[in-house]
């Protein structure tokens, strides 16, 4: 079975419901929860924040907090879970943003550098990640790694 199969079997058991903020994975993280029939009973929607004004006007991060920590920077993974929680009035929120490449990293930030958050009732918690491949390998390692963070983070509150 594969991750997004035993998160939907784990969301459904519990009557929980989940959405996504993503970022540098493009809305692959809402597809990948979606590819699970059945889906609509606890996948409640995404949101594809790719240009800081969009994550600032509809996940209601402060201008602040990109200003001084930077798009990819665990202050930023936060906010946006925590604003994909209150908007999608869900149990379960996830946030993707990094640098999937292959260009825009510096020396601070280098390519494949990759932020998750995690908003539930529980509080806020974000991973810093970096992933050594292309573009498309980093997303969808960003993908892999959200879904584990979820499953895991079920499995700590059973």
């Amino acid at each position: 079975m594969v991750l997004e199969e035993v998160l939907g079997e784990e969301l459904r058991k519990r009557g929980l419901t989940i959405a996504v903020a993503e970022s540098c994975t493009g809305g692959l993280l809402g597809s990948r929860i979606t590819d699970v029939s059945g889906s609509s009973e606890y996948f409640l929607g995404g949101v594809i924040a790719y240009q800081n004004e969009v994550k600032e006007a509809l996940l209601h991060i402060p201008h602040e907090v990109i200003a001084q920590h930077g798009a990819v920077s665990p202050e930023t993974a936060e906010a946006m879970a925590s604003g994909c929680r209150d908007l999608f009035k869900c149990d379960i929120a996830v946030s993707v943003t990094g640098i999937a490449g292959p260009g825009g990293g510096s020396v601070e930030k280098p390519v494949g550098l990759t932020y998750i958050g995690l908003a539930t009732s529980r509080g806020v918690i974000s991973r810093r990640l970096r992933w050594e491949g292309s573009r498309t390998q980093n997303k969808e390692s960003s993908v892999r790694a959200a879904l584990e963070l979820i499953l895991s983070t079920l499995k700590l509150e059973a």
